[in-house]
């Protein structure tokens, strides 16, 4: 019968491969694999075939139109950015069986004596390296596979340029062979250090650069926010707003006309996995916007510069949307997002004026959606005042539509 067996090399070479491994191995008559793994075999009888990026199809190719036993190997767990996904994706699941073995990065982290379960885990293999920083930014402990273009000094730099410097980098190069390795030092001593090809870069968070730590709760003062003072949603309408948003960890979430990034900010505490767009076209917004994501730490917001709904079409599709300016293309914006957003999905909308409440309401009535409309009216006492007299701010129609 016709077996492809997808067998991991440990990082101790041939003595890492378990009795089982090395019986299908040596029962095999087709091997795939590196160079490399192939030379832990020197003894095989069957025919070898030596891999590399380019001939991945033609590995396809010979295992589908094969009746022979096979062996594909590969480093540590196949199934751990390795040759595992590209197997599955291209033969039927039930012809594949998998021998994991110790990772590379399992290995480095015991060799640092860190536990690693939870750390987020990071090829930079064929990623760009502004989403390897996002990911890692997003996580306290993080291990990165570089490559030769996103190199530990690279994603250094890259750090550095977000005054993300607060890691301890354990550099883990040539594992488990006589060259092996590992280097302590912080993100800045990373761009002093030459890394071998193969290496594992772990980074362990220590402090935040130049940036008070602020604890993820509702409603961050006002004043704590660089921004036009008018066009900041009021802390006490930005938590109503956030409660009808229906948040949940790992949702994608579109914030048109972002303004200060108020909303975007106290989000990216409740969508610890999620993504969030916060789009503005107005420059000097923008400027406030950036001062804030790096004053609060943002983890999973990305500003987006244009006009909705024009820079829309290379999002991904959202899970909700709160819109807080529209610019006087509010239907426009909405029939853009209409056909994005999930079934179920929620659309939040901040309206200080009846004109801008009726259009909006007039159009989720046309396109089916459930709307529900809250007035908030907000009055504060006057600080420094010699009596508690209230100051009350103009009301916030804040409707929510669900798709």
């Amino acid at each position: 019968m016709k077996s492809i067996h997808v067998i991991g090399a440990g990082i101790a070479g041939h003595e890492g491969f378990t009795p089982q491994a090395l019986e299908l191995i040596n029962q095999s008559e087709l091997l795939f694999g590196a160079p490399r793994l192939l030379q832990l075999f020197p003894g095989f009888i069957g025919e070898k075939f030596p891999l590399d990026d380019q001939n991945m199809s033609e590995m396809v190719g010979r295992l589908q139109s094969c009746d022979r036993r096979a062996v594909v190997l590969a480093s540590g767990d196949p199934l751990f950015f390795g040759v595992g996904r590209y197997l599955l994706r291209n033969l039927a699941d039930e012809l594949i069986e998998f021998l994991p073995n110790v990772t590379s990065v399992q290995y480095a982290f015991a060799k640092i004596r860190e536990p690693w379960d939870d750390s987020v885990f990071v090829s930079a293999h064929g990623r760009s390296l502004k989403d390897v920083v996002d990911r890692i930014v997003a996580n306290d402990k993080a291990a990165i596979l570089t490559d030769e273009i996103n190199t530990p000094g690279v994603i250094g730099r890259e750090l550095l340029s977000r005054s993300r410097g607060g890691y301890r980098a354990y550099l883990c190069e040539n594992l488990g062979t006589d060259n092996e390795k590992i280097r302590v030092t912080d993100v800045k001593g990373l761009l002093e250090l030459e890394a071998a090809r193969l290496n594992v870069l772990i980074l362990l968070k220590e402090y935040e650069d130049n940036a008070q730590r602020y604890v993820p709760t509702f409603g961050i003062p006002d004043d704590e926010f660089v921004s036009i003072k008018k066009l900041i949603t009021k802390e006490e309408v930005r938590v109503v707003t956030l409660a009808k948003l229906k948040l949940r960890h790992d949702m994608c979430l579109w914030d048109i006309g972002a303004g200060s990034g108020s909303i975007c900010i106290e989000a990216d505490h409740l969508l610890p996995d999620g993504r969030i767009f916060a789009i503005e076209r107005n420059e000097e917004c923008r400027q406030f916007i950036k001062e804030n994501l790096q004053k609060f730490n943002t983890r999973n917001v990305a500003l987006i510069e244009g006009d909705a709904p024009d820079c829309l079409d290379e999002l991904p599709d959202p899970d909700c949307v709160f819109i807080g300016g529209s610019g006087g293309r509010l239907w426009d914006i909405l029939d853009a997002v209409d056909p994005r957003l999930v079934v179920g999905g929620r659309i939040v909308l901040n309206a200080s004026t009846l004109d801008t409440l009726t259009s909006a309401n007039e159009y989720f009535g046309n396109a089916g959606y459930q709307v529900e409309v809250v007035t908030v009216n907000i009055a504060r006492t006057k600080p420094h005042s010699n009596y508690k007299l209230f100051e009350a701010y103009d009301p916030v129609y804040i409707l929510t539509a669900v798709k």
